[in-house]
């Protein structure tokens, strides 16, 4: 796998995200496309060329746990709670955690909780490293094609104008798995 990034794409990225753009970038198994999650404006453009509805909810891809705690009620776990968290993280598992009451509904949907993920993806974490905060993460396809998995898949989906962080997926087949983070329950295999 590639882990570096050609001179000058990172900055012409995390430019496009302040743009409130939506960008695609590789993940463990599939390239994603992603926004700032602050933006209500960006996810919307996310969500109407994901063709999703908000009522869904979103999941949010970071470098570390400390850039989410801005939007999960990481009090509410216990203490045996957190580290069946952490043992999987970083990595492919996104955790369902109880969103804090602040967190906007364009990012929880209908729900009173978040699908949060550490990434082990060198080239995600050094985009949420260089941005500052996690990224709204959802496959990069549009409605009714496949997950995208090469960047040129990306551009022949989505436009060749389209803003790719350009790179290699970590191979994996299956997307990440969802857990709940307080009980554990499996809602999507990995």
């Amino acid at each position: 796998m590639n882990k570096n990034l050609p001179e000058g794409q990172l900055a012409q990225i995390v430019a496009a995200l302040k743009q409130q753009q939506v960008i695609a970038y590789p993940t463990e198994a599939v390239f994603g496309v992603g926004c700032d999650p602050d933006s209500e404006l960006a996810v919307t453009r996310l969500l109407e060329l994901k063709q999703r509805p908000v009522e869904k909810g979103l999941i949010l891809i970071a470098a570390d746990f400390e850039q989410l705690k801005p939007y999960i009620d990481d009090a509410a776990l216990t203490e045996e709670q957190r580290q069946g968290v952490f043992a999987s993280w970083p990595g492919p598992v996104t955790f369902v955690f109880p969103a804090l009451a602040n967190t906007p509904k364009w990012l929880t949907g209908r729900f009173d909780s978040l699908a949060v993920r550490v990434t082990d993806h060198p080239l995600v974490k050094e985009l949420c490293l260089a941005y500052g905060k996690p990224l709204v993460s959802t496959s990069a396809n549009l409605s009714g094609l496949p997950p995208c998995r090469s960047a040129e898949e990306v551009q022949q989906q989505f436009g060749n104008d389209f803003p790719v962080l350009m790179g290699d997926t970590g191979g994996r087949l299956n997307p990440s798995e969802i857990r709940d983070a307080l009980t554990g329950e499996l809602f999507r295999q990995g």
